[in-house]
């Protein structure tokens, strides 16, 4: 499904940055659009940045599932410092936006992408929600099992045989003439 990302400038509260860029909005259905001015409130206004597809996986109705029974269902919206952007004076690309908070920890993971979060609107939520419905499946636990072979192999202080030792291997320093260790 298109939807559109609205970014949103407002004037920053630092010294150090001039302005804060955020996410605030989605468009479900959305056309194209590059940075289109949607609305100027003083210094902030909102961008309706970029359109992206939200794209939905049947193994990933998990993840889906956990973001929508959530207190506030959003979608993430993932960006990037770009310098292409910067040419027409918008310092973000909105590299996608994904319904799920595993794939979206993935890319906070990294620390290169800025990764927002963004409320769902109601029409968003119930298109996630029939698409779980419609192909989610509970996995069953698998319990991992050991191998076979024993655990508590003794060595006998053998250490690894393909190194020649003339003692045992959990053998002390001896003390030289001179106060050395060898």
């Amino acid at each position: 499904m298109p939807v559109g990302i609205v970014i949103r400038k407002s004037p920053g509260v630092t010294r150090w940055a001039a302005w804060s860029w955020r996410a605030v909005a989605l468009l479900p259905g959305a056309g194209p659009a590059e940075w289109r001015e949607l609305r100027r409130e003083g210094e902030a206004v909102e961008y309706h940045a970029a359109t992206v597809q939200v794209e939905l996986h049947h193994t990933q109705t998990e993840a889906y599932l956990q973001g929508i029974s959530a207190k506030v269902p959003s979608v993430y919206v993932v960006m990037r410092n770009g310098a292409a952007a910067h040419r027409d004076g918008a310092p973000l690309d909105v590299v996608l936006a994904t319904a799920s908070p595993f794939e979206a920890q993935d890319y906070a993971d990294t620390g290169e992408e800025i990764v927002e979060k963004v409320p769902m609107p109601e029409g968003l939520v119930a298109w996630v929600r029939d698409f779980v419905e419609a192909h989610h499946q509970d996995e069953e636990f698998k319990k991992r099992r050991r191998d076979k072979r024993t655990i508590g192999d003794a060595q006998d202080g053998i250490g690894d045989p393909r190194i020649p030792q003339m003692s045992d291997v959990y053998r002390a320093p001896v003390m030289a003439r001179k106060g050395r260790l060898h």
